[in-house]
Order: C-alpha cells, then structure tokens, then sequence
C-alpha cells in the first residue's frame, strides 16, 4: 500500500468518526486502524444503542458533508498530561485508557493489535507528547498520516459492521466496530465492489455447504469443522500430493501425540509466546500440566534428540501431516479460514549450514509443482525481522539466515519481494502468496529457517573432526493449513474441482428405471468402483433433465447418461464440466472412457484428455 492510499484511508477512518459523533453525540471511539483494503474504527455508543447495515446510508451522507466541506487535517501536540484531561472532558474513556497506558509504560500493550494501528508512537519508553489532528470541531488522537483535507479522500462504501471486544480481549467491553473499503479513484472501487460480489459467489462456506463437502456443530464447538466423506477425499488427497512430494526428497514419516507437559513448549519458548492461545489438559492421575498442542516442531527434536546423530545421519528429514490445537478468539473465527483444530502438512529438517541451500531448494522445487498443478500462481515474501525484542537469537544470526533465504530464492528464480516484522519468533521465512482466480492474494506454503530451536534443546550431532555440534533447523509446509488451504482453493475453483481431486468423478443417470437398464448401470458402476473411480448413480424416478441440472449443480467432472442405445452399443458420449475443456464429438467406448478418467486422475491432468 502506498503512501498516498495509507493517507486516504486514515483519513476516512477519522472521518466516519467525525460523523458517527455528529449523529451519535455520546458515541465512544477505541482504535480506527487502516487496513488490507480500507479502514475501521471500534466505536461504543451506550447503553442499548448500536449501528446497523440500515445506518450506512445516514453515515454515508453525513461523511460526504465533511468531505464537500474541504476542510483541512490539522496536526498539533499535547503533553500526555494535556491529552489525558482532553479525554476526561471530551467522556473518551477508551482514548483514557490509552493515554494511561503511554504515561505509564510507553505501551499500550495490545493482544493481537499492531502499536501503529493506534496511531501512536510504537516506542516503550514513557511518552511525554502525543499527535492530535483536527477538522473544523472534530479532534481525534492521531499520529497520522492524513491528506492535506477532507476533499482530498478519493472514494469509499461503508461494508459491514461487526463486534469487537476492546483490546481484543473478552473481559473488555465489546464495541461495534465499522467497516469501511476506500480508493483513490471512483473506477478502483468499482471494479473492487464487483470483485466482492464475486467473492461472495465463491464463499468456501456456501459452496462447502452446496456441495457437502464439511459442516459445524454447536455440540461440537466453534472453530472446530467436521469433513463429510466428500469433504475428506479433498483433504486425503491434497495430503497425499503433498506427501509424495516430500517423501520423494528423502522425508519420512512420523508421528506424535495430540497433547504434551507444558514443560516442553516452555523449553522451547512457545509458552512464552503463544501461552494465552494454548487448550490446558487436566490430569486426573498425576499432577502434570498438559496442553494441546499447537504445533509440532518441539515434539520432533525430541525425535532427533533420542540417540546420537554423526553427520553422516545429516540431513535427518520428518514428515507429519497432524492436526494442532490453538485457542484462537471467537470473534476471530471464520469458515475453515481461521479454525481451532489446524491440519497441518508439517516437515523438520536437521542439517548442516553446507547442506541448508540443498535442502531449501528442494522445498522450494515441491512448492512450486504443488501450486501449478492446482492451478494457482505463486510469488514469496521473504519475512524478515524488525527491530524488536520478540525474537530469540542473536542479530548476527538472524542477519546470515536471512542472506541464506534470500540467496535460496534467487537461485530458484522466484519472484520475491521482503517485508520486516513478518519473522517467526525463531528465525526468518519463505513465505509462499498464491493468487486466486479473482486476483486475491494468501498466504499458503512457507519455509522457516530455525537457528534458535536446536540451542535451545541442546540438539547435537557429532562432525567429520569429531567434536559436537549444532544443528540447524527448517520447518516447512507446503499446503500449511490444510483447512485454510481448502477455504482458498475451494473458493479459487468455485467448488469445480480438477478430476483428480473431485470427491464425485463420475455420475451415470439412468433414462429410466427398466430392470435390464438398472442392471447395466450398476454393472457400470461396480467397474468403475473397482478401478477405483469415484463414481455414483442416478436411478431416481426423475426426468433426465432434472437428473443432469442436479450432478451440474454438484459440479460433477463427468456425467454420463446410460440409456437404451448405451446398453446395446457399450459406448457413451460423456457431458464434459465446462471449464474442462470441449465436449467429445463421438461416441467412446465406455471401457475407454473409464481408462482415460484412470489416466486423468493419476497424471492429475487439470483438463479433460478424452
């Protein structure tokens, strides 16, 4: 995002306050970040008071008054004693709470919320003065930056409005908080209006509903999804793809429990960090404390710490496609995009620096044929660390781990760009961006290097002068989140998924229900089966129209309809899924057709071959 469109988006976001406060005198604000595509701002207004969808409108009005007034963004500053007393008169408790937390410490020490979403210094000394800004009455905290004056902000549409406990924690009070999308130019946000209304034509909700593919239960609890038999051939077979890859790289397979003692995330000093997104296991035969666990990385130097490694064992390569348990908040869960029970296709390298290039490259070649063969093109963003003190390990360490990333790349001929901030705890990352068929881009893949892990457990292994030494560490993913991957994929195909991972490859629909006619379809059916198709019939009492709009509507590959001159010529003309390629201009032997289905699924061809 650049300078310009940040400026704009801020403004819009103080704006809308600006407005809320003229309709809503008493309304409350907490925070009013920019974000991916636009802006928000949590707002409280009292009592039984809320903002709905039927608001924007009102809102929407009342913004354009500001903005045709043309009024200038007025900086100024306030010692914290000065912007403190603002607060209290101006009945801003949340801006309060804020200001008190910079006198104190310097910090507002927000969960899951980036210091300079606030507007504030992102420093941890005590602050002296804070940044205001002002357009005709209204004034807001702010550090900025704005454009020079409201007629300057391009175009916006309020979206949607959702609850947000403040500072993201559920002890707080929970506000509304607004949504807001915004562009430079009118013709931007159109044509990012009509990306929307396409999205929500791919939701992986409604068509993960439309096609059965997984279902939630309140019995079971939120975050936590539940794949039915069509759901699960995608998972299975996604994980089977992503194995082949790595087991034809010399990974092998392990295997770990679901929970642990808190004792070794300590050790490894996720508890520090991830601590308040842990499930706690009680013991009711010994006094250990258990956890879920959220990842798997500590459990697998545990593998390799078991007996003595020499540098001819090196590289030692686990594989483990396992789900993780993290306690994520409720308001933040979505669909299969954030979950608590995360499937992950996980993978641990213990190697030497003179085999880290190798190794990576490997990981990266995988990567690479994995996002081809669905069909989604792939760029990397090198995730480097900032100048905090969130991470482990000495800077001289990170500074030649993140050379040996970027040095990786380069040589794969990836396009890369690097961002700071975006590091793991332990080390640096690969992170891989796929670009959906909507021009949406996620994150997907990664490859992290680990100098900090192998320290902290002591890991070893013995080299060629006989002394010990460290090994180093890389985690890698190739699909990651499995059901963050299937919400991106689901809603990149539309739910019109390539034959290979389609959970119905095949649907044969009767003309009608004769008995020798039945027969012969089951017969095909049990072929088909035993070649081990995914195949299905249709032997209802409905018309052959019905028949074909209901497997269209499943978004069924093939659709073969067997009547009378099928069952005397044993040959078809199957109905090919549009986005497969053309129809076949003759009949085909139905023995063939199933051959070629065969060869389809196995190459994973993404296009029809008949």
């Amino acid at each position: 995002m650049n300078e310009e469109l940040y400026s704009i988006r801020h403004s819009l976001a103080h704006i809308m306050a600006d407005a809320i406060q003229r309709k809503w005198p008493e309304a409350k604000f907490g925070v009013g970040p920019v974000i991916s595509d636009g802006f928000y701002y949590d707002v409280d207004l009292g009592g039984d008071n809320v903002i709905s969808t039927d608001n924007f409108a009102a809102i929407e009005k009342e913004m354009r008054k500001i903005i045709a007034g043309n009024e200038p963004f007025v900086k100024s500053e306030k010692t914290i004693h000065e912007a403190i007393d603002w607060a209290i008169t101006a009945k801003q408790p949340y801006k309060e709470e804020l200001l008190n937390d910079l006198q104190r410490s310097g910090t507002t020490e927000l969960r899951n919320l980036d210091i300079d979403e606030l507007g504030l210094a992102a420093i941890t000394s005590k602050v002296d003065k804070v940044t205001f800004y002002t357009n005709d009455t209204f004034e807001d905290l702010c550090r900025g930056p704005h454009v020079e004056k409201t007629g300057d902000v391009g175009a916006f549409k309020l979206t949607k409005v959702a609850g947000a406990y403040w500072r993201g924690q559920v002890d707080k009070p929970q506000m509304q908080r607004i949504y807001g999308i915004a562009f430079a130019k009118q013709s931007e946000l159109d044509e990012y209006l009509a990306m929307l209304e396409n999205a929500k034509r791919r939701d992986h909700r409604k068509i993960g509903q439309e096609l059965d593919l997984f279902v939630f239960s309140d019995l079971v609890g939120q975050g936590l999804p539940l794949f039915t038999p069509r759901g699960t051939f995608l998972r299975e077979e996604l994980l089977k793809f992503s194995n082949e890859l790595r087991l034809s790289n010399g990974f092998e397979k392990v295997w770990i429990p679901h929970m642990t003692k808190n004792d070794l995330y300590k050790k490894s000093g996720h508890w520090d960090k991830f601590g308040e997104e842990l499930f706690l296991v009680k013991s009711q035969e010994t006094s250990d404390e258990l956890v879920l666990k959220p990842m798997n990385c500590p459990h697998h130097t545990q593998i390799y710490a078991s007996r003595q490694r020499s540098y001819r064992d090196l590289p030692i390569r686990y594989l483990e496609s396992t789900t993780v348990y993290r306690d994520e908040k409720s308001g933040e869960l979505g669909g299969l995009s954030r979950v608590r029970s995360i499937t992950q296709d996980d993978s641990h390298v213990f190697c030497m620096p003179n085999q880290i290039e190798a190794e990576i490259g490997q990981l990266l070649s995988s990567a690479k044929t994995l996002y081809e063969t669905v069909g989604m093109k792939l760029r990397v963003r090198l995730s480097y660390r900032d100048d905090g003190d969130g991470y482990l390990g000495t800077k001289a360490k990170w500074d030649n781990a993140q050379k040996q990333l970027k040095d990786a790349v380069s040589t794969n001929k990836l396009d890369f760009f690097e961002v700071e901030g975006e590091a793991a705890f332990y080390g640096p990352k690969i992170d891989f961006m796929a670009t959906d068929a909507i021009g949406r881009e996620h994150q997907v893949a990664t490859v992290q290097l680990d100098f900090v892990q192998p320290e902290r457990f002591s890991l070893e292994f013995t080299n060629k002068e006989g002394a010990m030494e460290t090994p180093i560490m890389i985690h890698s993913a190739l699909l990651g989140s499995v059901e963050r991957f299937l919400s991106v994929f689901i809603e990149h195909t539309e739910g019109r998924f390539p034959v290979w991972l389609a959970p119905e490859q095949i649907r044969l629909i009767t003309v009608n229900q004769t008995e020798e006619l039945v027969q012969y379809t089951e017969s095909l059916y049990e072929k088909a089966k035993n070649l081990g198709l995914r195949v299905t019939t249709d032997n209802t009492n409905e018309s052959v129209g019905k028949k074909i709009r209901n497997a269209e509507k499943m978004k069924i590959p093939y659709v073969c309809v067997i009547g009378e001159q099928e069952l005397r010529s044993e040959q078809t003309t199957p109905r090919v899924r549009a986005d497969m390629g053309d129809q076949p201009a003759d009949k085909i032997d139905i023995s063939s057709f199933m051959d070629t289905v065969l060869k389809e699924m196995h190459s994973r061809a993404p296009k029809t071959t008949l």
